[in-house]
């Protein structure tokens, strides 16, 4: 029995990154130190978070991208989340004043926080960044990232991590 239990149950393995196909066919999620990341979420995923008790959906797509829904911010408050947009549309928003906003953002929110671009990619790069200013070595801030999704960006972070 408590495996199946445990089955129902996506954890992160590796970090706060998580698949969003693989939360809808588990049916629930569990975040890593109360944050997952992802790319864009479906309204399936969405449910699976709300209904796993997370508080909060940040939303970093900029506002001309496709999401896949009409309005994730209904979608998302329709099932009892707060949404936040929080645009990053360019590399010059990935620093660390805008991972300061984050960090202050993130400790205002109670409960388990879903933070989503379109790849996770952009989350991971302003994670590592927080993690930098809350006093992570390089190396740790951008292995930090990559668990939650830094990918393409790791060079520019890299930059801006030298500019510290």
């Amino acid at each position: 029995a408590l495996l199946a239990c445990a089955s129902e149950t996506v954890v992160p393995a590796t970090g706060t990154l998580v698949d969003v196909a693989d939360v809808v066919e588990a049916g629930a999620v569990a975040p890593v130190n109360g944050i997952s990341s992802s790319g864009q979420p479906d309204e399936a995923a969405l449910r699976v978070f709300a209904d796993s008790g997370y508080s909060a959906v940040i939303d970093m797509r900029g506002p001309d991208e496709d999401r896949g829904m009409a309005n994730e911010r209904a979608t998302v408050e329709g099932m009892g989340l707060d949404y936040i947009a929080f645009p990053i549309a360019s590399g010059a928003e990935i620093n660390f004043d805008t991972a300061k906003e984050l960090d202050a953002l993130l400790q205002g929110i109670d409960g388990p926080v879903l933070l989503h671009c379109g790849s996770g990619n952009r989350v991971g790069a302003l994670l590592a960044l927080r993690h930098s200013l809350n006093g992570a070595s390089d190396d740790e801030a951008l292995e930090r990232g990559r668990e939650a999704g830094l990918t393409g960006l790791e060079p520019l972070i890299k930059e801006r991590l030298g500019e510290k």
